[in-house]
């Protein structure tokens, strides 16, 4: 009969052979997340819009493509696309394909570091050091400008360093995002005159500190990122270990204020609203999720 040590570490393997196979289960289980967020004029009407992020999409995954492409149906009134689109260098065909039912909704978007260039294996034990999570420089490139340029052909406004506004639902949506700050590539638009918004929505693939900050200062009413992948791996009942960024692990994916509590919380009134997307989509050398389900959200923003 085995000893205790043997069945320990006998049990400790079956648990871990168990927690990998659920990991790779749980990374393509997609999930749609919907939330309310009090943030429009009274007597305003309702505006739906759907957060896409970090999809990490591969030519092959052909789960992932037809579940986006199924979104289209929820009949958003914007589209919002944070960043991190492509995993492979020959994605762009599959990724245009997945994006293709949405592309006649009014959109916007940023880029991630994951647009630029091709991911490469790491260490993932190099997320929990403190500080700063520097990305090592690949060798490929990806085909970020003809993404762009696709995009902005649609009709999706760029927000790459640079601001915008649309008009959705006959209200007057003012757009400032920045390119990756996990790249050090944002540079906050410079203030403009505009017509008055309605919504004041600010868009960054990465939520540094540095970049909400910007954006509350400025008045957001909204900003929506992604790139924490909602700690990807989590602890059930604890939550993420890390968020690949400066951003406390509290406010890793979800609605959230910022720099505080949520505007409608006691004490939150002079927060901006900020939603974290968890994303789509992994590192294709790291296809694993846990306790943290791979996700789109329709934000239904309503009257204060």
């Amino acid at each position: 009969m085995p000893s205790t040590p043997l069945r320990l570490l006998g049990a400790a393997a079956l648990a871990g052979a168990a927690g990998l196979t659920w990991s790779l289960v749980e990374a393509r289980s997609y999930v749609l997340r919907e939330v309310t967020v009090p943030v429009l004029a009274p007597g305003s009407a309702p505006l739906r819009v759907l957060h896409l992020s970090d999809l990490h999409l591969t030519p092959s995954q052909d789960d992932k493509i037809a579940w986006v492409r199924s979104l289209a149906d929820l009949e958003p009134d914007l589209v919002v696309d944070t960043g991190d689109n492509m995993a492979h260098v020959d994605a762009l065909p599959a990724l245009l394909h997945a994006l293709d039912p949405l592309l006649g909704t009014p959109g916007a978007f940023v880029m991630g570091s994951n647009d630029y260039y091709a991911p490469i294996p790491k260490n993932p034990a190099r997320y929990l050091a403190p500080g700063r999570f520097p990305v090592i420089p690949p060798e490929r490139t990806l085909p970020a400008a003809e993404l762009a340029a696709t995009l902005r052909d649609a009709g999706w406004k760029d927000l790459t360093n640079r601001r915008d506004a649309l008009t959705v639902g006959g209200q007057t949506i003012a757009l400032a995002g920045v390119d990756d700050p996990h790249l050090d590539r944002d540079r906050f638009p410079a203030p403009q005159d505009s017509p008055e918004a309605d919504l004041r929505l600010g868009v960054t693939h990465a939520p540094y500190r540095r970049v909400l900050d910007a954006m509350h200062a400025e008045g957001s009413d909204l900003v929506l990122a992604g790139h924490t992948h909602g700690g990807q791996l989590c602890v059930p009942g604890y939550g993420a270990l890390v968020t690949n960024c400066d951003l406390d692990t509290g406010r890793v994916k979800g609605l959230h204020g910022w720099p505080g509590a949520r505007p409608d919380a006691p004490g939150g009134a002079d927060s901006t609203w900020l939603h974290v997307s968890a994303g789509l989509g992994t590192s294709p050398y790291t296809p694993v999720r846990f306790a943290c389900r791979p996700e789109a959200t329709l934000l239904t923003l309503t009257a204060r």
